[in-house]
């Protein structure tokens, strides 16, 4: 492979190492939040456009610990997408402390580029170091809001974040550590092949299990939920946005290596998956029904849906793999809109009750548009994403022969219907009383119009994500 192309594989990554040099030399200058930001705003830009360029590569570097393939160039689109949209909506960044607000881009970008890394890395030591990297930089964005509302409460999020993500990390070094022991390797193809033949051993099958905690904390499956909802309303509603989407991506992509190295007839984990899922619907579902604060509403709200996507994993199957990979995509999309909305109508970025958005309708159109879609595709309402991505989830399931999973997703659907419904009913019947209208800028706009025609789009022509899904899979076997 010649120089040329090696340079272009990972040019991606170049580009975001090249903007995250650009910011932190521009952040040592005064006034320099605007300039930073159009850097940041480029530089995720040209990112995105030389990874859509670059899905047909397949490669390996760094002594085959770095893969570049369609899996890893797939992710890559979701993450740098989702980072472009936050950037988009963001670009005030009304709570944060305003000589914070280069660093704070600094930081994001960073926590990129480690993602990046990571659904590259097929090697545990190269892949450990960058979901490190990523998490530290996701725990210094946290604090960084603002006090001007005489809150202190980011504090606190940010040493529950820090100290539930110590922990996790903690118990999937243990179990990478028995996987390590009982194979000899750490590359990741090379030991999926070693375990096949021990598949029924019980340090293979805690190995596994505990590899998985730190994907469990950052997907937000239950027990690894208890960060995310005062998270969620501790930090800045751009902070929020950005770790109820992005990381997840990346995270998923490791699920679903590790994921390759469990067998089908290893029913223990297979089980273990199961009851994680059921109870990750119960509780997201049944806990954002009595919330009031619109972002402790959605930090539920994910926890439920992180349990509808392990639907997806329990057959251990490509095909599974590829539909929660579809259901990723879609997630992301119908966050992002309901963060959209969150930000603009915030005004100094202060949290959100759900009867902030009473009357929406009146105040600002195309906002309580783009939160309603954003709602239906929530609660699995056609033409939307949330509807296909549920349907497909649970009909493939159920021909795996996994009905009683089924069954209770269906339940907790219906459930959710409500609290979501309930967005949309005080969003168009409520009373706007004397809150006054929205104006948005022309990006915005540009913004939402896209993110409702991709939930629509999504939902109603999934074929093409989901076959391109299920290739960028088969490629790891």
């Amino acid at each position: 492979m010649g120089k040329v192309d090696q340079i272009m594989a990972l040019m991606p990554e170049l580009t975001l190492c090249f903007g995250i040099l650009a910011v932190f030399f521009i952040s040592l200058g005064e006034s320099t939040f605007s300039k930073a930001y159009r850097a940041a705003l480029a530089t995720s830009i040209f990112a995105l456009l030389v990874t859509v360029l670059t899905l047909s590569e397949n490669s390996l570097h760094f002594f085959a610990t770095y893969q570049v393939n369609l899996f890893s160039q797939l992710f890559k689109v979701f993450i740098l997408f989702g980072l472009c949209t936050t950037i988009l909506f963001g670009r005030e960044l009304k709570d944060i402390r305003e000589n914070a607000k280069p660093e704070y881009l600094f930081f994001l970008l960073t926590a990129t580029l480690s993602l990046l890394v990571l659904v590259s890395s097929i090697e545990l030591i190269t892949l450990v170091v960058a979901l490190e990297l990523t998490s530290f930089s996701l725990y210094l964005l946290v604090p960084l809001r603002d006090e001007k509302h005489g809150l202190r409460i980011q504090m606190e999020s940010a040493i529950k974040y820090v100290l539930f993500g110590l922990i996790s990390t903690g118990i999937m070094l243990w179990g990478i550590s028995y996987l390590f022991g009982i194979t000899g390797t750490t590359d990741l193809p090379e030991m999926a092949v070693r375990l096949k033949p021990m598949r029924h051993n019980p340090f293979a099958v805690i190995g596994i299990a505990f590899a998985l905690a730190g994907v469990f904390f950052k997907l937000a499956v239950f027990p690894f939920h208890f960060w995310i909802p005062d998270v969620y309303e501790g930090a800045s509603n751009e902070t929020a946005a950005i770790i109820s989407t992005i990381p997840k991506l990346g995270v998923m992509a490791v699920f679903i290596r590790f994921a390759l190295l469990i067998s089908p007839e290893e029913k223990s984990l297979v089980e273990l998956l199961m009851i994680l899922s059921i109870c990750s619907m119960f509780y997201g579902n049944l806990a954002a029904l009595v919330q009031r604060d619109m972002k402790r509403m959605l930090g539920y709200s994910s926890i439920a849906h992180a349990g509808y996507l392990l639907i997806g994993m329990i057959a251990l199957g490509e095909k599974g793999f590829a539909l929660s990979i579809y259901y990723m995509a879609g997630f992301l999309v119908m966050y992002l809109s309901c963060f959209l909305v969150v930000c603009k109508v915030s005004r100094q970025g202060e949290n959100l009750s759900i009867e902030d958005f009473s009357g929406l309708h009146k105040r600002s159109p195309l906002l309580a548009l783009t939160l309603g879609s954003g709602m239906f595709a929530l609660a699995g309402i056609p033409p939307f994403v949330g509807f296909m991505g549920k349907f497909m989830l649970f009909t493939s399931a159920w021909d795996s022969g996994f009905r009683t999973i089924v069954i209770v997703a269906a339940l907790n659907t219906a459930i959710s219907i409500y609290y979501y419904l309930s967005v949309v009913r005080i969003a168009y019947a409520g009373n706007s009383g004397e809150r006054e209208p929205v104006t948005l800028d022309p990006a915005t706009k540009i913004l939402s119009i896209l993110l409702i025609v991709l939930m629509v789009l999504l939902g109603i022509a999934p074929t093409s994500l989901i076959d391109t899904a299920y290739l960028s899979v088969l490629g790891l076997r």
